[in-house]
């Protein structure tokens, strides 16, 4: 009715991938990632952290058009800043970009030449994209130990773990050539791959940059940032009782609690 339907940038994207742990007796309810390795709550495996993004905004940007260059939901940030004439701040690090001239297609590449995949506050990957040669890799540092043996995901786990023993620290990293083997299936060795110390290199400096920029804040995303809340979640039956069935009849459900 307002007509803000083709005056609106949409951009329908996800966090994360499916989460394979989702089952119920021997039926997956948590999506499936393709070609993918590993899913949601795995720090660096391709299938929890590739999704696709899709955006809409009739006049402006192009119908059609498939862009093959890595991005972050970091860029919504800068993005949306910039399309409201505002600036970012200049007294922080933003790891953000913006997302405009790579869709409009005045630029065209990803300002993103690395991007830092974490596992709450533990970096578990990294990803290059070579412009010289236009590879793109992927160095691991950490990786879940999966459960049980041979599976795909933490069976049994809920979510594979960030840190501790249910995890493998691998040295030399596991390094993956993406552009080739974008399944994560054949690690790369200094036998198989002539350029494998030249990434290795390449990429430590990038984390090392990296860390330069970081400075101490609370964690957010540990166990006791995630876990559910009742008293902020909106109630419909007598505290802590929030049980909502919009689907029935609305006259049958208990007055909401103020």
């Amino acid at each position: 009715m307002e007509g803000l339907t083709n005056s609106t940038l949409v951009y329908f994207t996800s966090d994360h991938g499916g989460s394979l742990e989702a089952q119920l007796r021997n039926n997956q309810y948590g999506g499936w990632n393709g070609i993918y390795k590993g899913g949601k709550g795995m720090g660096g495996w391709e299938g929890g952290i590739r999704v696709p993004g899709i955006f809409r905004w009739p006049g402006v940007l192009p119908a059609g058009q498939m862009i093959h260059e890595p991005t972050s939901l970091m860029d919504v940030f800068p993005t949306v800043v910039q399309l409201g004439g505002g600036e970012v701040p200049q007294d922080r690090v933003i790891d953000g970009r913006d997302l405009l001239p790579l869709l409009l297609g005045t630029a065209q590449h990803s300002d993103h030449e690395f991007l830092l995949h974490y596992c709450e506050n533990f970096l578990h990957a990294v990803r290059w994209l070579q412009r010289d040669g236009g590879r793109l890799w992927k160095v691991h540092y950490t990786t879940p130990v999966f459960h049980p043996e041979g599976a795909s995901a933490c069976y049994g786990r809920g979510v594979c773990p960030c840190s501790g023993d249910q995890v493998a620290h691998h040295n030399p990293p596991l390094l993956f050539d993406l552009s080739k083997d974008p399944s994560e299936a054949h690690a790369l060795t200094p036998d198989t791959e002539p350029l494998f110390y030249q990434v290795m290199d390449t990429v430590a400096w990038a984390v090392e940059e990296h860390r330069q920029t970081l400075s101490p804040v609370p964690l957010q995303l540990d166990t006791w940032g995630n876990i559910w809340r009742p008293w902020l979640q909106p109630c419909c039956g007598r505290f802590p009782l929030c049980w909502c069935d919009w689907e029935g009849d609305p006259e049958s459900l208990p007055a909401r609690e103020s």
